[in-house]
């Protein structure tokens, strides 16, 4: 599912606009959107991770997290639609839930222009098209934005996202994409696997022109980077996980925010 058009037919065709749905969300940044399109009311549950925005979500009852899903709690919400991805939530857990939610939606964006289709398809679903569309007109302009502006040099980066066991992310993540925007490419450590485990080596370093930690999901902070950076010799910089990771309406951010990454970077 690499291009928008893939993700539109392989998911958007299977379902009817719903004006009046009652929607639970198992994707933060996709509850993030149904907000941003104006759906907030029609949200009947959230995950505990699904924290923006904060003063709208607060008011929406928990299901637990996006792999520990309560079922039973979100049957008795009695939702029309359940709103899953398919690297965010366990996929006997959506078949579960679908044996009762009369909906699924599961959507799987690869690459930042996905964000398009995404965006479209919640907006065809849910009856705000109107919004979508005043979205996309804005993702559109931020993109076209990024891509005028002076590319810097093609970069080998390590993103981070977890330690102990030190963990990153393969080539076909929807990170790696926003990194490849800027001309970055991240090693291959572990083929067939969207996100490998790995250890540090000279021969790893070697081949890296900077190592990016992120702040989510491990909370990776400036002293982890400092220390790593002295440890490697090569730059190490902290990075905003939800920038670099949340797809839906926080990308337009994420757009602006790729630019600010390559500044970081070529100034270190």
């Amino acid at each position: 599912m690499n291009t928008s058009k893939d993700f539109i037919d392989a998911i958007g065709r299977r379902h009817l606009p719903a004006a009046d749905a009652r929607i639970v969300c198992l994707v933060p940044s996709i509850t993030e959107l149904l907000c941003e399109l104006g759906l907030a009311a029609q949200l009947v549950g959230r995950t505990g991770f699904c924290i923006h925005p904060h003063e709208i979500v607060a008011r929406i009852p928990k299901v637990g997290g996006t792999k520990d899903v309560n079922v039973d709690k979100i049957r008795r919400l009695a939702p029309t639609h359940v709103v899953v991805n398919i690297d965010e939530n366990e996929k006997p857990t959506v078949e579960r839930l679908a044996e009762f939610v009369p909906h699924v939606v599961v959507t799987h964006p690869n690459v930042p222009r996905d964000n398009l289709a995404l965006a479209r398809l919640m907006g065809g679903i849910f009856g705000a098209e109107a919004a979508a569309q005043r979205w996309c007109a804005d993702f559109e302009a931020e993109y076209a934005t990024l891509r005028a502006s002076a590319a810097g040099p093609q970069r080998t980066v390590l993103y981070c996202i977890w330690q102990d066991p030190w963990m990153s992310v393969s080539q076909d993540t929807y990170i790696a994409s926003m990194l490849a925007e800027l001309g970055w490419r991240v090693p291959v450590l572990d083929a067939g696997v969207r996100y490998p485990r790995f250890t540090w080596s000279e021969e790893l370093v070697h081949g890296l022109d900077a190592v990016l930690l992120s702040t989510e999901p491990y909370r990776f902070t400036e002293a982890h980077a400092d220390a790593l950076e002295k440890q490697i010799g090569i730059p190490v910089l902290l990075v905003d996980g939800e920038m670099m990771s949340w797809y839906g309406s926080r990308a337009l951010a994420g757009l602006r925010y790729l630019s600010r990454l390559r500044t970081m970077l070529e100034g270190n």
